[in-house]
């Protein structure tokens, strides 16, 4: 049976979106069963009004893009999160999400899978690292095992070296991640389909070994 990863992510403008698209490809290629999935947007219309690419993406995936249930946490072996930065920070869309997930996470049931993130900001140094590395102290709490992209891949390099994860610089107004850190998303999403299916895998066999 194909392991099981979810792809959940925040995105205003589009770019995580491509991003995220081009994780959950790198999955599928892997034999993944990949779910893609947005979550909820909680910011007031006004506010995306003011801006047409948000109001333009939030159009375009509201019908296309299923939202994130905490059943999918719970059916996945395997997650992939990604987000905008917001000061250094994910998006309290993602976070809200995340949130939500205490049952799940006091009856153990995101403990021991793999888990990786990918982000986007307006500059380079606009606080992708730091955003990655929020994240993480959540998935330290969940007991999930963190997988990193390092420097495993000549792609990771041409994609402006970011061990922590694949991130674009989409500049203001925000512009789509070009095909290289696509590509990079791509071998992320591989990279986590791969341990994915290792640990679904052990954690098939443990019951049958103590039985």
């Amino acid at each position: 049976m194909a392991a099981h990863v979810l792809v959940v992510y925040y995105s205003a403008t589009g770019s995580v979106h491509q991003l995220a698209k081009a994780v959950a490809e790198g999955a599928e290629s892997a034999g993944a069963e990949v779910r893609l999935r947005r979550v909820a947007e909680l910011a007031p219309a006004e506010a995306i009004a003011s801006n047409p690419d948000w109001a333009r993406h939030r159009q375009e995936t509201e019908s296309t893009v299923e939202v994130a249930e905490l059943d999918d946490l719970e059916w996945a072996d395997g997650y992939a999160f990604g987000t905008p930065t917001r000061y250094g920070a994910p998006a309290a869309q993602l976070k809200q999400f995340i949130d939500s997930a205490g049952g799940l996470w006091q009856a153990g049931k995101l403990a021991d899978k793999p888990v990786t993130t990918f982000v986007s900001s307006a500059e380079q140094h606009g606080g992708q690292e730091s955003t990655i590395l929020s994240l993480n102290n959540v998935f330290y709490h969940w007991g999930a095992l963190i997988v990193p992209l390092g420097y495993t891949d000549d792609i990771v390099y041409a994609a402006g070296g970011n061990p922590y994860g694949t991130s674009w610089p989409a500049g203001y107004p925000s512009t789509a991640p070009d095909e290289v850190t696509l590509d990079c998303a791509r071998f992320q999403g591989t990279r986590l389909a791969r341990f994915t299916t290792l640990l679904a895998a052990e954690r098939t066999r443990e019951p049958a070994a103590r039985g």
